[in-house]
Order: C-alpha cells, then sequence, then structure tokens
C-alpha cells in the first residue's frame, strides 16, 4: 500500500481555469521544486512575507495566515510547514475522500490533485490511490501542475489504461486534464527552468492541457505571449488562460479587471480565481 505527504483534502468548487464551477475533490500533496517569492512583488523583487511565519505557532492549516505576496499556499511546500502534512495511506485517502463527497461516492464530482507540485514525487502512488475500490466512480481528474516534471512511463501508461476503463464497458472514456500554470518571470522563477514546452506536449499524449499564465501587468502579459510561442513551436495545441495575481481579495481587486481586459483585447481565454472574492481563500477551499 503506497503513502502519499497530504497538505490538504477537502471539497470545494474549482475557482479556475477549464473546470470552474466544477464541484470537486482537492487533494493537495506536499513539496515543490519552485517558491514563486515573486509574486505580487515589484519586477525582480522577492516576497519575505511567509519566511517571516514561524511554523511553532500553527498546530493546523487552518490556523496559517494568508499572505498577499509570493505563494499563496507556502505551506504546502515549505519544508518548515512539513509536519502539518501527514504521510497517509492511500486506504486513508480514499475513505477521507468518501466522507467528504456530498453522497460519499462519487458521481459528478472531479478529483483535482494538485500542490505544492503533484508530479513532483508521487506518480508511482498514484495508481494504487485511483485503483481503490472506493474511487471506482471517478471519473474526471486535474492534475495542476507547474509543466515541469516529465511523466514517468509507468505512471504515462497507467493513465492510458485508467482513461479507457468504462469504454471497454460500453461507458464513456474518463477525461485527464493537465492544468499547466507554468512560471513567468514575475513568479521569481528563472525563464530556463520554469518553461518547459516538450514536457508539456508530452502530457498532450495522454490527457488535455492547457495553459494558465498568472499575469498583472503588460510586460507579464509580453512574457506570456512569448511563452506561448515556445509552447506552439513545440506542437502544443492547447488553450491559453491569463489569471490574476492575488491569493487575498486586495490584490486580486487590483489586477483581475486589468487581466480579463487583456485577455479580452488579445483573443485569449480569462480565468477568474473565484475561491478568493468566494472564500477569501481561506486554507481548505
Amino acid at each position: 500500500m503506497s503513502k502519499i505527504k497530504i497538505a490538504e483534502l477537502f471539497y470545494s468548487i474549482q475557482g479556475e481555469g477549464r473546470y470552474m464551477g466544477v464541484p470537486s475533490v482537492f487533494l493537495r500533496t506536499f513539496g515543490c521544486n519552485f517558491k514563486c517569492q515573486g509574486f505580487g512583488m515589484p519586477r525582480g523583487e522577492l516576497s519575505q512575507e511567509a519566511n517571516n511565519i514561524n511554523p511553532l505557532e500553527f498546530k493546523t492549516y487552518n490556523e496559517l495566515p494568508l499572505v498577499s505576496t509570493g505563494c499563496d499556499s507556502y505551506a504546502s511546500w515549505d519544508p518548515r510547514f512539513k509536519d502539518l502534512s501527514p504521510m497517509l495511506t492511500t486506504d486513508a485517502i480514499a475513505d477521507r475522500i468518501t466522507e467528504i463527497l456530498p453522497y460519499n461516492e462519487w458521481k459528478d464530482e472531479h478529483l483535482v490533485i494538485t500542490g505544492g507540485e503533484p508530479l513532483l514525487g508521487w506518480q508511482r502512488a498514484y495508481p494504487d490511490l485511483l485503483d481503490h475500490p472506493k474511487m471506482a466512480g471517478l471519473t474526471e481528474i486535474t492534475f495542476e501542475t507547474n509543466g515541469t516534471q516529465q511523466l514517468s512511463p509507468e505512471f504515462k501508461e497507467y493513465l492510458k489504461k485508467w482513461q479507457m476503463r468504462n469504454w471497454h464497458n460500453g461507458g464513456p472514456v474518463k477525461e485527464i486534464t493537465f492544468s499547466v500554470s507554468a512560471k513567468l518571470p514575475c513568479s521569481g522563477e528563472k525563464w530556463e527552468d520554469a518553461i518547459c514546452p516538450e514536457v508539456v506536449c508530452e502530457y498532450e499524449q495522454v490527457g488535455t492541457a492547457y495553459l494558465k499564465f498568472v499575469i498583472a501587468t503588460e510586460d507579464d502579459f509580453d512574457d506570456a505571449v512569448t511563452a506561448t510561442l515556445e509552447f506552439r513551436k513545440a506542437g502544443f495545441r492547447g488553450h491559453v488562460y491569463l489569471m490574476p495575481v492575488g491569493g487575498v481579495e486586495s490584490v486580486y481587486a487590483l489586477n483581475n479587471r486589468t487581466v480579463a481586459d487583456l485577455a479580452m483585447k488579445h483573443g485569449l481565454r480569462y480565468s477568474d480565481r473565484l475561491q478568493v472574492p468566494l472564500f477569501k481563500n481561506e486554507w481548505g477551499t
């Protein structure tokens, strides 16, 4: 039986991207290869806001303060907060998912595997979870990824077979989506580390992939255009979304209209962040 280090496991509605508004179970894994300290900061500067939070003062995620700059899910990868994320068996995860689903079984809900970076270290464990009897009714999965992690050959083959399970019995093909939040320079990450077109094109061999760029300014938009051209040259076929910076409402409200206008002006898709105005982006939402 496999184990996965879980930062959060909760039921909510998807606030971003292709499945915005869909009731979803969010499985947030611990660990990431990026810090994204540049979000919400002047260009070239890095946030220290999360570094000033003392992990010894908090016992649960729900007690942690939100941050207005840097990564809004900082505790899901910062090793200082690792003790807040238990290592759970796939049995325990499936049991908990069943408990939080409205009818205690999968119906039209979506599974969102997020992070951190969910494809960083847990690919070998996901088949044990998805093969669990309590997960049999699941038909749609989204991996919210930064698009830098290749799928292992074993996991790639597993996902292809998972998609076809219902089809062999006369049912529809199960859906797999990769929501790729590729990090632009405004995140504080290096272009050569963050923009990996070949990796994202590989995702399209398994399911549907789309790009979701977090931006705030015209300069960020120009970076998104440059990145999109790199992805297109590599063969990427998916849609492109623009999404405003802002893990708290005060920051989100400063730039959501600007980003929406940029998306309309250039014929791109706009992604809101519904969890911010609806739930104030509290942990577990």
